[in-house]
């Protein structure tokens, strides 16, 4: 029987023990919403976790640049000088690879005049080129006394050096065919280029230059030439034979 005394409507119960309070210490029996937390083994989840996280974003970025470099940009090496003032031996270029893909809305998908591009070498595919685009196709070109005429209009080539373009023969007017173009190294001394071998077809073009990210004091965005006085449609002037086309 328990012992109690009741005053009104306060009871005290003197037969029941309660338990002590404790300070300064959490027990699990506390609150039910306690939750308890090992710190070592949480530390090893967390870490792995992160690890996988690590992991995962790694091989994402290894995707986005073997895309990249499948679909839209590759680096390329510049091996000798026919390319002077503008490209020097050595430098390493980004190249895009969207022209493959002729998207005319914008420039940077497709070939213009100006353009540097790289290309396989027409006389042996195993080796790549990188010239100037001059010609396009359907357009007349000749050379007369160093000067280039296309369409009849003599190019203004500012970003030749007349150092490097003291020999240059002439060649006979010819109009590029379909699917081709006409293309000069900018050291015209010194590059082999459609003055000797003909036109590139337009298959073996894989991109054009347009950054150099080494070396370190060129770092910048590759010259595009500029030709603001001609008229990029072919000329009606007469057109050579067809047996004196490359």
């Amino acid at each position: 029987m328990s012992r109690g005394v009741q005053f009104g409507s306060i009871m005290f119960d003197f037969g029941k023990k309660r338990k002590p309070v404790q300070f300064g210490g959490v027990a699990p029996d506390d609150d039910d919403l306690i939750e308890v937390t090992h710190l070592r083994r949480e530390s090893r989840q967390g870490l792995m976790s992160e690890g996988l996280k690590l992991i995962r974003d790694i091989f994402l970025i290894v995707v986005v640049f073997i895309l990249l470099g499948v679909f839209f940009v590759q680096p390329v090496v510049v091996e000798g000088t026919s390319m002077l003032p503008q490209l020097h031996d050595g430098e390493r270029l980004l190249v895009n690879k969207l022209v493959y893909y002729k998207i005319q809305s914008v420039s940077w998908g497709h070939i213009e005049r100006g353009d540097i591009v790289v290309f396989w070498y027409p006389n042996d595919p195993d080796k790549s080129f990188v010239k100037r685009v001059i010609a396009l196709p359907g357009e007349l070109v000749e050379i007369r006394g160093g000067r280039v005429i296309v369409n009849g209009v003599e190019l203004e080539e500012d970003y030749l050096d007349p150092g490097f373009n003291n020999s240059l023969p002439n060649l006979p007017l010819e109009r590029v065919k379909e699917h081709h173009y006409f293309v000069l190294g900018d050291n015209r001394d010194n590059s082999l280029d459609s003055r000797v071998w003909g036109f590139v077809p337009e298959k073996y073009i894989y991109g054009k230059a347009f950054f150099r990210y080494w070396k370190p004091a060129n770092i910048g965005f590759l010259e595009h030439g500029r030709y603001d006085n001609i008229d990029v449609r072919p000329s009606p002037s007469p057109t050579p034979d067809d047996d004196d086309e490359r």
